[in-house]
């Protein structure tokens, strides 16, 4: 009898907590329903799920409403017997024009939505987001902006070193920043493999796909911090590319562009001038290399250095990490490897990131090289590099040789 009490008050107490949430708040907070979302596009997408699960619904205790009272109050207990008739046309005739009707009512105001999810016309911010394995990048067309945002999780927390943080592997190094109550138009696409660039609280999901470029547009109403991830399987580090998005005021915004610019000019001073690159001790370069190695390198050629053969090479005592000249290990890291998995870093690392990596992979799982690489020998490689022909401007000069 105790026992029974007790359920009984801890089942009053959950009840009455349940019903002093509001219902919307409540499915949220357990995931079973649709962000309402903060464009004008999400919330269409949300009110038009909205109507189609309450027609469902409405079809469902019709149907199942009909067909539970037949078997109860038509079973053979009571003497009923089955009725034979072929078929009926009049009732034919109504099952399936109520169904058309109610489709057609339903594509209507979807195929509204789909027209208004297309109109990227009068934007006031233009981005284009590129997919690498496994990044984004950003570029702000008419500011002049691009950066790469890269998972900033800690790689301990992801080998369960470390307790795991509330946003764990939703948390970048550099989100994009935009702002509120302008139409942004997106343009989408890839640089190696096929991606997805999904927002939920954007109404956003657009594929990115090599040599394609789709649109998409928001007018995010709310400031606030909103996150998404890669929706497409794009290889083994497919978990680890989320992205955030900071809608932020206008005065906020015109900040942020004017402090990204003054990087944008330092950076490019910088890389006038090789000689101003600036000298890094051993171990200050073991450190940065181990950090920038966890985090853009070790899902191929994994923490250990074993790779996975034979699709991802092992490093481990590899003739590349141990060879020479080292100019060959600098670039196959800035300019990858044709016809594989290798992509190249010189457009989403930095001279000194280059030349820290270089010198953790040749120092590492016993390799044992002593050497030391510094960002001058990287810059000096990546000028190289640059003032080689390639392969369109020999065509351009008169064909090949």
């Amino acid at each position: 009898m105790l026992n029974r009490l007790k359920i009984c008050r801890l089942l009053t107490m959950l009840g009455a907590w349940v019903a002093s949430r509001p219902l919307f708040a409540a499915a949220d907070f357990w995931q079973l329903n649709m962000h309402k979302g903060v464009t004008p596009i999400s919330k269409d997408v949300y009110y038009l799920h909205m109507v189609c699960m309450a027609v469902c619904a409405i079809i469902g205790v019709v149907v199942f409403g009909v067909m539970i009272y037949s078997m109860i109050h038509h079973r053979k207990s009571k003497g009923y017997k089955a009725a034979k008739f072929h078929d009926n046309p009049r009732l034919e005739i109504v099952w399936s024009i109520i169904p058309f009707l109610i489709l057609v009512g339903l594509a209507v105001p979807a195929t509204r939505v789909l027209i208004r999810m297309d109109d990227t016309n009068q934007s006031e911010v233009t981005i284009k987001v590129v997919g690498y394995q496994w990044r984004w990048q950003y570029e702000y067309l008419d500011q002049g902006i691009s950066f790469f945002s890269t998972l900033s999780t800690p790689f301990e927390q992801i080998q369960n070193k470390q307790k795991k943080s509330e946003w764990y592997l939703l948390e970048v190094d550099k989100p994009m920043v935009v702002p509120i109550n302008k139409k942004i138009r997106f343009l989408v696409t890839s640089n190696d493999v096929v991606h997805s660039w999904w927002v939920p609280e954007l109404g956003i999901k657009r594929d990115a796909i090599p040599g394609f470029m789709y649109e998409a547009w928001a007018t995010i109403e709310k400031p606030g911090t909103y996150r998404g991830q890669c929706a497409e399987l794009c290889g083994v580090n497919h978990g680890f590319m989320p992205i955030v998005v900071e809608a932020v005021s206008q005065d906020d915004f015109d900040k942020w562009v004017a402090a990204q610019t003054k990087v944008e000019d330092q950076y490019a001073k910088e890389e006038v001038n090789v000689a101003t690159q600036k000298s890094m001790t051993r171990d200050e370069l073991l450190l940065l290399g181990k950090q920038k190695y966890d985090q853009f390198c070790s899902a191929c050629h994994q923490p250990d250095g074993k790779g996975i053969p034979p699709m991802y090479p092992a490093l481990k005592r590899s003739s590349v990490a141990t060879g020479h000249p080292i100019s060959r290990h600098l670039d196959i890291i800035l300019n990858g490897v044709a016809g594989s998995a290798m992509q190249p870093y010189k457009d989403q690392l930095s001279d000194e990131e280059i030349a820290a990596i270089a010198t953790y992979e040749r120092n590492a799982w016993d390799n044992n090289t002593n050497d030391i690489i510094q960002a001058e020998e990287v810059a000096a490689q990546r000028q190289k590099a640059n003032q080689q022909p390639t392969m369109v401007n020999k065509v351009q000069a008169g064909g090949l040789q």
